[in-house]
Formats: C-alpha cells, structure tokens, sequence
C-alpha cells in the first residue's frame, strides 16, 4: 500500500508542478470589436470599428464555474485588442467578454455577438501562441440610411436543384 502511494505521489508531483507554473512564451490573444451599424446581427461592409471598447477575458473552472482568472483590454483606433496571458488555462472554461462601448449610438451588445470562447493552452496540439477571439460587436441604435442596399447585397437567392 505504501509503495503504491509513493508511486502515485511521484507521478502526480510532477504534473502538479508543471501545470501551476507560467507558460514559457505567453499566450497573445487578439480580436477585434465592431459596431453593427445596420443591425443585422453580423458583419456587414458597413461595419464599422470601435476604438476605446473595453473587452475582458474570463476563465472559470469548469466543474463549478467560479471565476478563477479576469483580465481587460481596450481596443486601439483599429478596434482590436492585443493582449498576453502568461498563465496557462487548460482546466478552465475561458471567454471573451464585451464590457463597454464608448460609443453612445452603439453601446448595445449584440445577442449572440456579445462574447466569444478562446483556448488559453499550450498544451492541446496548436503550435502557434497566438489565440485569435471571433469578432464581437454592439449593435447602434438606428441602422444608418444606406443600409437596406447593403443589406440586399447578403440576401440569399434560392436555387432549384
């Protein structure tokens, strides 16, 4: 029974060190926000970009879902945001979140748009340590006036087979 326990406490020390220990090369996580200016629910070639959005990302463990890890960014004049996380997440449930819109006009989080899942892992087969997040957006107020011709251009047209 004794040999058995030390033998267990020998291959699980190990793996416990390793995964509380910060990642060699951080974790650059990048994404983008963007303000739905004719309301469609998606990206249009209207959309325009927010600059001074400000993004959270969350990890939570995934059995009770309690915060473990918080961290925020705002977007530059481009509406993305870059951001490094050193430690590694495997065990963890980790989203991009919108927190806040600068943009009186467009300060809405679109259903559905409003956060996006990413990996913060080393350990799971990506050789890269860049993490890309889907793009998130606020939807305006008021669609703009063109946009019914944008719109007409994403309609779908129904073939025959």
């Amino acid at each position: 029974m004794a040999k058995a326990l030390l033998l267990m406490a020998l291959c699980l020390l190990p793996a416990l060190a390793t995964a509380s220990r910060p990642v060699k090369d951080p974790l650059k996580v990048e994404g983008k926000v963007y303000c739905d200016t004719c309301r469609a629910g998606f990206e249009t070639s209207a959309t325009t970009y927010i600059a001074g959005a400000k993004v959270r990302i969350e990890c939570r463990e995934r059995k009770t879902m309690d915060l473990v890890y918080s961290k925020e960014a705002t977007t530059d004049s481009s509406g993305t945001y870059k951001m490094l996380i050193s430690e590694d997440h495997a065990d963890e449930v980790c989203d991009a979140l919108l927190v806040s819109s600068p943009q009186a006009d467009c300060a809405t989080a679109s259903p559905g748009r409003d956060r996006a899942r990413v990996i913060l892992t080393s350990y799971n087969g990506i050789a890269s340590s860049n993490r890309y997040v889907n793009a998130m957006g606020f939807t305006r107020n008021e669609a703009l006036a063109g946009c019914a011709d944008v719109l007409k251009l994403y309609q779908e047209t129904e073939y025959a087979y």
